[in-house]
């Protein structure tokens, strides 16, 4: 067949159907493979695989963009059943068929690798319970993206109301806006804990199925994770326990001190802590993007070039919206070869720290691009690595945020700005530390943990291990319930741990940038562009970090924090 006849625009990959998909597949499978032929196998499987997979993206955005709309839930839902479950299967048996051939095209060692675990845990009778899943998870984005709160008679998001209210210098009209948003999602308690025990029922079954003792010992496999164990997670746990922990009090310490006040509380922990008015970087969207602009191509002109075609060909959506849902992501068309970006802007701090962020996620899908799927694909490129790309963009376009580069903000918005991403680092290693450290106990106690009830105590208790430095008296059951909004433990469970390794990574790239920007750039883009072609610790390598769980590395990166915070400081006395 003509692989090159595979649709490449979207109006055309989105009426693809499983009919026209199907004889695809079986030519693929039906061809003898040798070291003469097998480059054009892999060429064909991946313009395959992409196409799939650049169907099954553009349909998740939609339901992410239009969370009221039935017609485009069917269709998504209908993708699931009719080609996604089959697709599956089809692509399972050309994994098994390269693995059998025995041969070592160039660039596949780690892909190979990938494959035979897929295929370890690869069951036919999965298929539906993992479409079932996928239905569940959007369930939840439609409680979640429904959830908004009246204020002053007018209806608000949930986003408008954080990034506006909590915000507010007055501290009476941030308690009222925080205890409204809070009041408001407790009402879906009883919704989210009944979508929860059917999660958990389906996981269960999922890790039966494959053999594996439990959910966990499923994830790992499903998530690739060849270079770390659950152990060192718990270990990396401990190490933010007693590295950074004492660092976040400290943090909400300062702050108390410099608000007057007597204990941080939940609605404390936004305002601006030198008492002036929340940042606001760009009124409109339009704005947003200018500025973005002129800051990426502070940090390289090759990132404004990327970000500038994404504005050319629509491949932003940043306005916030009724019916859109919640949070933020960067998704590649592996057809297009291009990326989406997605997020709510609401003229605040966090809009600045979004775009940069969701901004890596996009170049990692420029750098990448000329490689196969099965070298770049979101599932295989490893998410601790991915996260570096992210991450890492967010630290170096901090040097460049002033109106002097055309950026967001004057001098002094600078040092605040930069105050509060120092800030938010270390603060948020250890709530990483809650989430991963829950979904551990999580999926080891999986009859007690499939009650969302006991969910909610076992949250407390390591809340308040980890979370120290903001007073919740009386404030328990909001607390409690928090892991209710934290949409990664419903919707992709263990992807979270992720984001903590790749923060460690990010920082030392930030730290190399300090003593030489182009070196730091021109590594942080070498690794971008490796795909999934070398292991985890050497994508690390390639952007100049080391991939670490232990104490002493927290340790030199929370100093690094620290001391930039200081220099923020005293450009603010």
């Amino acid at each position: 067949m003509d692989f090159k006849s595979l649709p490449a625009d979207e109006k055309s990959i989105l009426a693809m159907t499983w009919q026209d998909y199907e004889p695809y597949f079986n030519d693929l499978e039906s061809r003898t493979l040798d070291a003469s032929n097998v480059d054009a196998w892999l060429d064909d499987w991946s313009a395959l695989s992409s196409c799939v997979d650049e169907q099954f993206v553009r349909l998740q955005i939609l339901t992410t963009q239009y969370t009221a709309d039935e017609d485009i839930q069917k269709r998504y839902a209908d993708f699931i059943d009719q080609i996604q479950s089959p697709a599956k299967t089809a692509d399972q048996r050309l994994k098994e068929k390269l693995l059998a051939s025995g041969l070592q095209p160039g660039g596949y060692a780690v892909a190979f690798k990938m494959m035979k675990s897929e295929s370890e845990i690869f069951r036919t009778e999965n298929l539906p319970l993992l479409a079932e899943e996928q239905k569940l998870v959007t369930e939840y984005d439609k409680i979640m993206g429904a959830t908004t709160v009246m204020w002053d008679g007018q209806e608000k998001t949930f986003w408008e109301m954080v990034t506006i209210y909590w915000y507010d210098p007055d501290r009476s009209v941030r308690e009222r806006a925080w205890r409204a948003i809070e009041e408001r999602k407790y009402q879906n308690r009883d919704a989210i804990n009944e979508l929860w025990g059917k999660f958990m029922a389906l996981r269960s079954q999922i890790a039966q199925n494959t053999g594996y003792p439990d959910y966990r010992a499923y994830i790992w496999k499903q998530k690739l994770r060849f270079d770390y164990t659950p152990e060192d997670c718990k270990s990396f746990h401990a190490a933010i326990e007693e590295a950074v922990v004492p660092a976040a009090r400290r943090i909400y310490a300062r702050r108390e001190k410099r608000l007057g006040l007597e204990a941080t509380r939940p609605w404390d922990v936004n305002v601006d802590q030198f008492n002036r008015p929340a940042l606001r970087p760009a009124a409109t969207v339009a704005e947003l993007n200018e500025r973005t602009l002129n800051v990426f191509e502070q940090v390289d002109p090759q990132f404004r070039a990327y970000y500038q075609s994404m504005m050319d060909n629509g491949l932003l959506d940043l306005d916030s919206r009724k019916n859109k849902a919640s949070g933020a992501y960067s998704l590649g068309f592996n057809v297009a070869r291009l990326p989406f970006i997605f997020m709510g802007h609401t003229n605040s701090a966090i809009d600045v720290s979004t775009i940069l962020h969701e901004g890596g996620h996009a170049f990692h899908t420029f750098e990448s691009a000329s490689l196969r799927f099965h070298q770049k694909a979101e599932q295989y490129v490893p998410a601790e690595f991915a996260e570096v790309a992210s991450m890492g963009m967010e630290l170096l376009a901090a040097p460049h945020l002033s109106k002097q580069f055309g950026g967001y903000y004057t001098e002094e918005e600078v040092a605040r700005a930069r105050i509060e991403h120092m800030e938010s680092i270390i603060t948020f290693w250890p709530y990483m530390a809650l989430v991963d450290a829950f979904q551990h106990w999580i999926y080891e106690n999986h009859e007690e943990a499939s009650d969302g009830q006991r969910c909610e105590t076992k949250w407390g208790e390591l809340w308040d291990r980890f979370m120290q430095g903001i007073d919740y008296s009386g404030l328990e059951k909001y607390k409690n319930t928090y892991w209710h909004q934290q949409g990664h433990i419903h919707t992709t469970p263990f992807y979270y741990v992720e984001y903590g390794l790749a923060q460690l990574g990010a920082v030392q790239v930030f730290a190399n940038a300090r003593k030489d920007q182009k070196k730091a750039v021109e590594n942080y883009r070498k690794a971008l562009a490796l795909g999934s072609t070398v292991s985890l610790p050497e994508l690390f390598a390639a952007a100049g970090a080391t991939f670490a769980f232990d104490a002493a590395t927290l340790k030199e990166a929370v100093d690094l924090l620290e001391d930039i915070i200081a220099e923020q400081e005293a450009r603010l006395s």
